[in-house]
């Protein structure tokens, strides 16, 4: 228990007749009084206020926290007193989430449940532990504080963010993709496979006409087809040093793997084949595409244990490798980064390759800094050398794109917030028109 202001306010009231008896001996007396009676009031407190054993306290989480994303804590408090209490909760959660001190209030009401709720928001994937729950309230008469421990220890991992999955799936349920930024992508009549048949329209083109079923009807009719389902998509993941500055919270590998994450479901959800390989100077993973649910399963559990490795990415070993394992045509999706055109000839060396039969798509994340040089106008000598330089980066960056292209692979630079909805959109626009 911890004495309140009031109590020990009462405390020093108390003092002063006792002061006084050393001029006046009676005083003392009254001294004694006054004491006795706080004593009894503190007792009487402690019978009148809700014992410990009366509160119950419990925290409620999802056992895989997202990568990056405001994940919901909810703490549950059960109150079987018949008294109201004003609580203060303080919960431990894991230490290395950087977050202020978070500190809940409330109103628990007899027999009544409260719910206080905060967020957290990891920024590093991996294993951690939630410790106990504290809690505090006011006695009745205010004369002490009451507070108690609850043992609430419990382990938590941190996964890439699975629930920008699951706002996709609630989204997608609704027909408000929109909102997460996707384009539609569904376009009658473009594709292979067969979707269904219409009346002709003026603006039809004549090689879309059905001729058997407009002699049937009598009228011209026109057959639309969708786009083919069943191809294959393979995220390819450079965990080298490239990959480990941080733009943000997170580095630039977790952006990764939180759009990888989201594009293979949304891949496997069109009925596509969905693999992944992950490298740095060699292969650390790979998993042959499937297109069976169980697979989005095996790709997170992969992802979640996907760490940095200070070694330079050896592109040739990786596209060679995944050239002797899959050769069916795909679209390969490369997460990398780029700096000099010379440290670049690799990638362009083997992606050329890999472009004689797969479709490769480089991605990479534009960086901020040196975006933010090139747009600001120099006020002293070091703001022009600055500016000067990042201008030479964006340039000699803006090469190995283009030499790239010139190569027949193609190419996305989008800065990390925008990269996710920028390669999906990308996946949906080359299925729509046929180039997978």
């Amino acid at each position: 228990m911890i004495p309140t202001p009031r109590l020990l306010l009462l405390v020093l009231l108390g003092a002063v007749p006792l002061a006084g008896a050393a001029l006046v001996p009676p005083l003392r007396w009254l001294a004694l009084v006054y004491v006795l009676a706080v004593i009894g009031l503190v007792l009487l407190d402690v019978i009148v206020t809700p014992r410990t054993e009366l509160i119950e306290a419990e925290r409620l989480n999802d056992t895989r926290l997202s990568l990056g994303a405001e994940n919901l804590i909810t703490v549950l408090l059960a109150n079987r007193s018949p008294r109201a209490l004003q609580i203060t909760v303080r919960d431990e959660y894991p230490y290395q989430f950087p977050a202020d001190r978070i500190t809940l209030t409330g109103t628990l009401l007899p027999y009544d449940i409260l719910e206080a709720t905060y967020h957290v928001r990891p920024v590093q994937r991996g294993d951690y532990h939630f410790g106990d729950i504290n809690l505090r309230y006011r006695s009745v008469l205010q004369t002490f504080v009451r507070q108690a421990r609850y043992p609430a220890t419990a382990a938590v991992r941190v996964y890439p963010n699975v629930l920008e999955v699951r706002k996709y799936d609630l989204l997608a349920q609704k027909g408000l993709l929109f909102e997460l930024g996707l384009r539609q992508n569904r376009m009658h009549g473009v594709g292979t496979e067969f979707e269904r048949l219409r009346e002709y329209r003026p603006d039809d083109e004549f090689r879309r006409i059905n001729w058997k079923a407009t002699a049937r009807r009598g009228k011209p009719v026109t057959v639309e087809y969708q786009t083919e389902r069943s191809q294959y998509v393979v995220c390819a993941l450079d965990t080298g040093r490239l990959m480990r500055p941080p733009i943000g919270e997170l580095a630039k590998l977790d952006y990764v793997i939180n759009t990888t994450l989201l594009l293979s479901y949304v891949a496997l959800l069109k009925g596509d084949h969905v693999g992944l390989l992950t490298f740095a100077d060699q292969v650390q993973s790979y998993l042959a595409p499937r297109s069976n649910r169980q697979q989005f399963y095996v790709m997170l559990e992969t992802l979640y244990n996907v760490q940095f490795q200070p070694v330079e990415a050896s592109y040739t070993h990786a596209l060679s490798y995944l050239g002797v394992k899959h050769r069916r045509r795909s679209l390969v999706v490369i997460f990398t980064d780029l700096v000099t055109l010379d440290a670049a000839r690799p990638l362009i060396a083997s992606t050329a390759r890999l472009a004689r039969r797969h479709l490769p798509l480089v991605v990479t994340i534009s960086d901020p800094n040196i975006t933010r040089y090139v747009g600001q106008k120099p006020r002293l000598s070091d703001d022009v050398y600055q500016r000067a330089t990042a201008e030479m980066l964006l340039a000699e960056r803006q090469m190995v794109l283009d030499t790239l292209q010139r190569n027949g692979v193609l190419t996305l630079d989008v800065p990390a917030d925008k990269l996710t909805i920028s390669v999906i959109n990308r996946y949906l626009e080359l299925k729509t028109r046929g180039r997978l």
